[in-house]
């Protein structure tokens, strides 16, 4: 089981910016792949970004395309998700998690952190 560790949520203005941090407790097999979600007040659980860790392909939902996006930096093993132009919309906690299947489907995704609060204020 990998342990994942979020960081970097907060509270901001609209139109703001946060980079939000993943950084799991072991290396990323060949065919890992990252992913961000989240949950607003009162929402289901839905998919923001992923990314493949070995060659950086990666995939947004609609609501963040050209807002939002998430990289990874290899010699530190660290995930990021950099959040541009923020709205009100945004707001919820956001988790991190690791899988093996290019998937924007929560239900493949074997392990999660324990999320961060981000907060948008109009």
């Amino acid at each position: 089981q990998v342990q994942l560790e979020e960081s970097g949520g907060g509270s901001v203005q609209a139109g703001g910016s946060l980079r939000l941090s993943c950084k799991p407790s072991q290396r990323p097999y060949s065919n890992s792949v990252y992913a961000w979600f989240r949950q607003g007040p009162g929402k289901e659980r839905e998919f923001v970004a992923l990314i493949r860790y070995h060659g950086g392909s990666a995939f947004y939902a609609d609501s963040v395309k050209g807002r939002f996006t998430i990289s990874r930096d290899n010699p530190k093993n660290t995930v990021y998700l950099q959040m541009d132009r923020l709205n009100t919309e945004d707001t919820g906690v956001y988790y991190c998690a690791v899988g093996s299947q290019y998937t924007s489907s929560h239900a493949a995704y074997d392990d999660w952190g324990q999320g961060t609060q981000v907060t948008v204020a109009s």
